[in-house]
């Protein structure tokens, strides 16, 4: 068995790290959707199947994977974008740990207290974002990627962030210019720019609908 399968709910949320890494990196791959409705209710036999109870799925053949961030360890390793170096490898991780931590504040805010929290995040965030504009400043001074010459699955994992974040704040980036840039630059990349304007990403609300 052969081909790379993705099974998530009909929404971005934590496998869209995932879509962006693949079409930028060229591969197909088959999407599988389960109702987030049946989800809850317990009609999912892939939910007791899964290692801890947790979508996305990943399948690489016969090999399957759970995690968002380890699929994106894994497909960072697969494509070659993990690190030329340890130190690369290590740099890629941490940054890649810290966008996680954001994103779990904002599905937090989004999911759980949206209504009595969101002043709180939008005044937070610049202090969080801050610190991935400091981090690509570092590097080439903001004119490649967030570590080193080649761009690595943590960059798919900001790009997805952002624009999660600008969904919110559409003026949140107003004083990050190089934040600006990079999703520029990131985003007309040819094949992620065809993934981008797809129907399939289109379709998928970043949240879950209510």
């Amino acid at each position: 068995m052969t081909g790379y399968v993705l099974t998530y709910f009909p929404m971005r949320g934590r496998a869209e790290p995932i879509r962006l890494l693949l079409g930028d990196q060229g591969a197909s791959w088959k999407e599988e959707e389960v109702k987030l409705a049946d989800w809850l209710a317990g009609k999912c036999e892939i939910k007791k199947q899964s290692a801890f109870g947790q979508l996305p799925q990943f399948k690489d053949g016969n090999f399957v994977l759970y995690q968002s961030n380890t699929i994106l360890r894994y497909l960072g390793r697969k494509f070659g974008i993990s690190g030329g170096s340890n130190q690369e490898t290590a740099l890629i991780d941490m940054v890649n740990d810290g966008v996680d931590d954001l994103r779990s504040k904002y599905i937090r805010l989004v999911l759980l207290e949206f209504e009595t929290g969101k002043e709180k995040y939008e005044k937070e965030l610049p202090n969080h974002l801050s610190a991935f504009e400091r981090i690509l400043s570092q590097n080439a001074n903001g004119t490649k990627f967030l570590v080193g010459d080649k761009i690595s699955y943590a960059d798919y994992n900001l790009l997805d962030l952002l624009h999660c974040q600008l969904a919110l704040f559409p003026g949140c980036l107003s004083a990050f210019t190089l934040l600006n840039a990079f999703i520029e630059r990131i985003t007309s990349r040819p094949k992620l720019s065809k993934y981008l304007k797809s129907e399939g990403r289109a379709k998928r609300p970043i949240i879950p609908e209510k």
